[in-house]
């Protein structure tokens, strides 16, 4: 094991000999704060372009085929910034990294709000589409590194609740301002994350890593607090890095390795099944899918809305530390299953002329079953649990792969949704319900339980 740099002070046991390391400083609080702009800026990101379509189209003339062209270039940005995401925060830290994402995410939001055509319209989405592809990996693992133990799950939920909060401000604001205007607010999270991440401590498991001592042992006393004793919290992440130091830097062909294979499972199957339950599919066209049942698309959205924001916020965040990962995922992918069993009931009896009376109801209900659902675990979850599992080693090249397959499978859904939902609409949430049942049985033999472990605890189990 590594010893404590000489520049250090000692640090010394309580007389008890309890650990006292495990206790959060308001720094925790503060660099998670600064570190979810990110995910808030990951939410405009993906929010913008509905509230700006008809805008947009209009003021620059574009056809609906070149609207989708700017829609999607969002997805092929973040693709190429998960991709890097990893190799990027692992050269120049996980600040540096949320630093040069929230730089080109604000470039991309001023050649947005300047364009006078499709070009650098489109070249501006790609820009914001890259800086939250990098972020989507970055924040979390930046939370999960910085956290103590019990808190952990419930920091690293708030990712996801201030992705669903950015997306929601993005409805809201758009209603009242035109589209550049809206543009400008996305620059709003990246000032904020970019002067916000000079205030705040740098992951001390990164530090110790690439070698940097006597700066591990000042962010992890500022992040735990002056008073705090650090000594086992540090000789345990130094004697675990110290190990891994033996090994060689992580490649893909790594990832397919016996010993490797169970991390990469796990990380991947959870986005696999985060977006094939549909996830995309239903909120970006929940409001088609109100009116093809003959609901209310507008009253639909906003109890949707507010349903995402208060169930992420009251649910996952107060119950991950208290319940755990597995128990909220079961309870997510069941719920899931009921809902689109709902919506996808709704859709037969349409197709046949039956209950008529009943089928709005059936459908906003299955819509809200199914987003309630999601949002108190398969939302948040498989980002927490991908911050976890991974070890540090690897967690640059296995983050980058996951994210990649996030970003790929949300875009899969979101391009075949319409070619299924005119092939059967209830077919298509037939099939969805059927990933859950699939997603209930993966989680159920696959996933491990990470509550009140430390990272270098759940690495261990799962080696």
């Amino acid at each position: 094991m590594e010893k404590m740099n000489d520049k250090s002070e000692p640090l010394l046991l309580p007389e008890n000999g309890s650990d006292v390391s495990e206790e959060a400083s308001w720094m925790v609080y503060l660099s998670t704060i600064i570190a979810v702009c990110g995910s808030y800026e990951f939410g405009t990101c993906v929010g913008y372009s509905a509230p700006t379509q008809f805008g947009i189209m209009e003021e620059l003339n574009l056809s609906y085929s070149k609207f989708s062209v700017f829609g999607s270039t969002l997805n092929v940005g973040a693709v190429l910034g998960a991709i890097t995401s990893g190799k990027i925060s692992d050269f120049i830290g996980r600040k540096g990294a949320m630093r040069l994402s929230s730089v080109i995410s604000a470039i991309g939001w001023l050649i947005i709000y300047f364009a006078k055509g499709d070009v650098p319209l489109d070249f501006g989405r790609f820009l914001t589409g890259y800086g939250c592809g990098t972020l989507s990996f970055v924040v979390p693992v930046f939370i999960a590194e910085i956290s103590p133990r019990k808190l952990r799950g419930a920091l690293a939920t708030l990712n996801q609740l201030f992705i669903v909060i950015g997306l929601a401000s993005m409805f809201l604001i758009g209603a009242v301002v035109n589209w550049r205007t809206l543009a400008l607010t996305g620059v709003a999270p990246c000032v904020v994350l970019f002067f916000g991440t000079w205030f705040i401590p740098e992951s001390p498991r990164w530090l110790e890593m690439v070698g940097r001592h006597h700066d591990f042992e000042i962010a992890l006393q500022k992040l735990r607090g002056p008073h705090a004793n650090i000594t086992r919290e540090a000789e345990e992440i130094q004697e675990y890095l110290a190990t891994l130091a033996h090994l060689p830097k992580a490649t893909l062909w790594d990832l397919i390795d016996k010993k490797n294979i169970r991390f990469v499972i796990v990380g991947v199957g959870l986005m696999f099944f985060q977006q094939f339950v549909g996830i995309n599919g239903v909120i970006f066209y929940a409001q088609q899918i109100f009116v093809s049942a003959g609901a209310s698309p507008t009253l639909g959205s906003i109890l949707y809305s507010i349903e995402q924001v208060i169930l992420t916020a009251l649910g996952a965040t107060l119950l991950i530390d208290r319940l755990g990962r597995r128990p909220l995922l079961m309870a997510s992918a069941v719920g899931m299953l009921i809902g689109c069993l709902l919506i996808g009931n709704s859709f037969l009896l349409k197709a046949h002329g039956l209950a008529l009376d009943i089928i709005p109801a059936l459908a906003v209900s299955g819509v809200l079953v199914y987003i309630g659902s999601f949002s108190i675990g398969m939302g948040a979850i498989p980002w927490v649990i991908m911050s976890e599992i991974f070890p540090i080693n690897m967690k640059g090249t296995a983050g980058g792969l996951v994210t990649v397959v996030n970003w790929l499978s949300s875009w899969l859904v979101s391009f075949t949704f319409n070619f299924l939902m005119i092939w059967s609409p209830h077919g298509t949430f037939y099939v969805y319900g059927g990933v859950c049942i699939l997603a209930i049985i993966f989680i159920a033999k696959l996933v491990p339980e990470t509550k009140g472990r430390t990272l270098e605890e759940i690495q261990a189990m799962m080696m």
